[in-house]
C-alpha cells in the first residue's frame, strides 16, 4: 500500500459497527452505518506499505512504514508530516506521554526507544525476532512487547523509566498479533492466529487460559471492551468481527466485515468498532 495516498489508507475501507453495551445503555449519538471522510493528510516523502501507529493525545501520530523503514511523524494540527525517523522494519509503537518516549517494534526483533521531542534514538532491545505489538500500561508503567515465533515467541514487559527489559515475560507457543491489557483487572489477551487460538494470560498468577477459534481464522486484530465483557477479534477467514464473552470465552456474536484486516478500534463513548481493511 502506497504511503503517499494518506495517512488513513490503512483505514480506506471502514466499517462502523454500533455496540450496545447493555438493553438499557444507548449511544449517545444516532446510529449510522458510514463513516464521512473529512479530511486527508499526504506523506509525498514517504513509499511503502504502512503497519500499525501510535498517537500522541498532544496531536502528532506516529505511522510505522515498514516498507520504507521509518516512522513518519505527522502533525495533526498542521497536516503534515514533520518528521521521519529511519530504523528497520517498523510494525508497532507506542508512545509514553509521561515519560516522552516513543517505543518501536521491528520485524528485525529489537524494541527501538527514541526520545519523543528531538527523535534521538535512547537504546534498544533485542528480543530475538519479530517484536511487532506495543502497548503501555500506565498503572504498573509497564511497555509490554508482543515478540517471536514458535517456542521462543512471549509478551515481554519494559521498564519506560530505565529503558530495560524486566524479568516479567509470558511464553507462548507462537508469535502474537495484537494483545489487550485489562487496567482493572490482570489478565493478557492474545491473539495467536497460527494456532487459531486466544491466550488469555494471568499477569498475577502467570496462568494461561487458551480459547480456540476454529471457525475464525487468521485472527489478527483486537480491541476490548473491559467494562461490558466484551472482546472483539478481526478474523481474515472468513472475514468477521468475533464478539466473545471475557468472562467466559464463549462467541456470542460473528459480524459480516471487510477482509484482510489488521487493526481493530473500540470507541467507548459512541459504543462503536472501527475495523479497517485492505479488500470491501
Amino acid at each position: 500500500m502506497n504511503a503517499k495516498r494518506i495517512i488513513y489508507c490503512h483505514l480506506a475501507l471502514l466499517i462502523a459497527f454500533t455496540v450496545q453495551a447493555s438493553a438499557q445503555q444507548q449511544p449517545s449519538v444516532p446510529v449510522s452505518s458510514s463513516l464521512i471522510l473529512t479530511n486527508a493528510i499526504p506523506l509525498p516523502n514517504e513509499q511503502g506499505r504502512i503497519d500499525h501507529f501510535a498517537l500522541d493525545p498532544a496531536g502528532r501520530v506516529f505511522v510505522c512504514i515498514v516498507g520504507n523503514d521509518k516512522v513518519a511523524v505527522v502533525e495533526t494540527s498542521s497536516d503534515k508530516e514533520v518528521h521521519s525517523i529511519s530504523m528497520p522494519h517498523p510494525q508497532g509503537a507506542v508512545y509514553v506521554p509521561e515519560f516522552n518516549k516513543l517505543f518501536v517494534g521491528s520485524h528485525d526483533g529489537k524494541l527501538f526507544i527514541f526520545d519523543g521531542t528531538t527523535y534521538n534514538l535512547i537504546g534498544s532491545i533485542d528480543f530475538g525476532g519479530d517484536t511487532d505489538n506495543v502497548r503501555y500500561e500506565p498503572s504498573g508503567k509497564r511497555v509490554y512487547v508482543g515478540h517471536g515465533d514458535g517456542l521462543d515467541a512471549g509478551i515481554a514487559a519494559v521498564d519506560p523509566r530505565t529503558n530495560q527489559r524486566l524479568e516479567e515475560d509470558y511464553k507462548l507457543d507462537a508469535h502474537p498479533e495484537s494483545f489487550q491489557l485489562e487496567t482493572s483487572g490482570q489478565r493478557i489477551f492474545v491473539n495467536l492466529p497460527d494456532l487459531k487460538q486466544i491466550d488469555v494470560i494471568d499477569r498475577k498468577t502467570g496462568s494461561v487460559a487458551k480459547w480456540p477459534m476454529a471457525n475464525y481464522r487468521d485472527n489478527f486484530p483486537m480491541a476490548l471492551d473491559e467494562g461490558d465483557h466484551r472482546l472483539f477479534v478481526g478474523a481474515k477467514t472468513p472475514p468477521r468481527l468475533v464478539v466473545l464473552n471475557t468472562d467466559t470465552g464463549q462467541v456470542v456474536a460473528a459480524l459480516p466485515s471487510v477482509a484482510d484486516t489488521d487493526d481493530l478500534y473500540y470507541d467507548a463513548e459512541y459504543h462503536r468498532i472501527y475495523m479497517p481493511g485492505g479488500q470491501g
